[in-house]
C-alpha cells in the first residue's frame, strides 16, 4: 500500500498535514527517515508546491519534521517526545494564555488524584525512594536559602516520583510537562524565604507519610492543600507586584 493518498480537495492543506502526522505517530515513518522528495509528494497528494511546503513548515513547527536544505537534504522525521507538548505549553504560558490560576487549579485536582493512587499502589522500594528524597530536601534546609534552587528540584522529583508510583503514564507525562514550565512562575511570584522552604518540606513529609500509611484520602487531601497553599503565596506576590487599585509597585506582566 502507498504511504499516502491523494489529498481531499475540500480540505487539501489540512489533509496533507494530517496524513504525514499520522504516518509519523503510527510509526509508518520512522525517526530519522527522509520523506519522499517534494516532486514525489506533490504527485502523490496532487497539490501545488506552495501548499506542500506550507504543510511541511507546519509539521516542522510542531517538532515532527526537520527540513534540511541542499544536496542530501529534505524533510526528516524527528522523534515523537514530550518536547512537542512541553514546548506548546511553554508557548501558552509565555504569551499568558495559561494563567497562574489555571495551572494551580489544574494541579490541585491532578496532584490530589496522583497522591491518592500512589498511596494505593506504592511498594517498599517506592517509599524508600521518597524517603531518600526527603532526606536530601532536609539537607537543603540545613544549608539555608543558598540551596533554594536544589530544594525546588528535589520538590519536583518528589512530585514526579509520586506520579510514577501512581502507575498511570498520562498523569506522569502531563505533570512532567507542567513542572517543566512552572518555574517561570516560581521565578516571578514565589518569595525566596526559608520559611517557605520549611513549609514546603512539612507538606511533603505529610504527603509521603500518608502514602507510606496507605491512606489514599489523607494523601489526596495533603497534596491538594500543598498546591493550594503555594498558590496563595504566589497570588499574593502577584497582587503585590500588580495592585488592582493602581497604587503601589507596577511592572509589566
Amino acid at each position: 500500500m502507498s504511504l499516502f493518498r491523494k489529498a481531499r480537495q475540500n480540505r487539501i492543506f489540512q489533509d496533507v498535514v494530517e496524513q504525514i502526522e499520522e504516518a509519523i505517530i503510527r510509526g509508518r515513518l520512522k525517526e530519522g527517515e527522509r520523506l519522499p522528495s517534494e516532486r514525489e509528494l506533490q504527485e502523490i497528494f496532487q497539490v501545488s508546491r506552495g501548499t506542500l511546503r506550507e504543510a511541511l513548515r507546519v509539521l516542522e513547527e510542531k517538532g515532527l519534521l526537520t527540513i534540511k536544505p541542499g544536496v542530501g537534504g529534505g524533510a526528516f522525521v524527528e522523534p515523537v517526545t514530550t518536547r512537542q507538548v512541553s514546548d506548546s505549553l511553554a508557548m501558552l504560558i509565555r504569551y499568558q494564555r495559561v494563567s497562574l490560576g489555571h495551572l494551580a487549579e489544574f494541579r490541585e485536582g491532578v496532584e490530589g488524584i496522583v497522591a491518592r493512587l500512589a498511596a494505593q499502589r506504592s511498594h517498599l522500594q517506592d517509599i524508600q525512594e521518597l524517603q531518600g528524597l526527603l532526606q536530601r530536601a532536609k539537607q537543603c534546609l540545613d544549608e539555608g536559602i543558598r540551596a533554594w534552587e536544589e530544594f525546588l528540584q528535589i520538590d519536583e522529583r518528589i512530585h514526579m516520583a509520586l506520579a510514577r508510583i501512581a502507575g498511570n503514564p498520562i498523569y506522569l507525562f502531563v505533570l512532567q510537562t507542567v513542572h517543566d514550565n512552572i518555574d517561570r512562575y516560581y521565578e516571578r511570584f514565589l518569595p525566596r524565604e526559608e520559611e517557605l522552604m520549611w513549609e514546603n518540606y512539612r507538606d511533603l513529609l505529610h504527603i509521603v507519610s500518608a502514602v507510606k500509611q496507605k491512606d489514599p484520602e489523607e494523601a489526596a487531601k495533603r497534596a491538594r492543600e500543598h498546591v493550594r497553599r503555594f498558590r496563595m503565596h504566589m497570588e499574593k506576590a502577584k497582587d503585590d507586584q500588580h495592585p488592582r487599585n493602581g497604587e503601589g509597585p507596577s511592572h509589566p506582566p
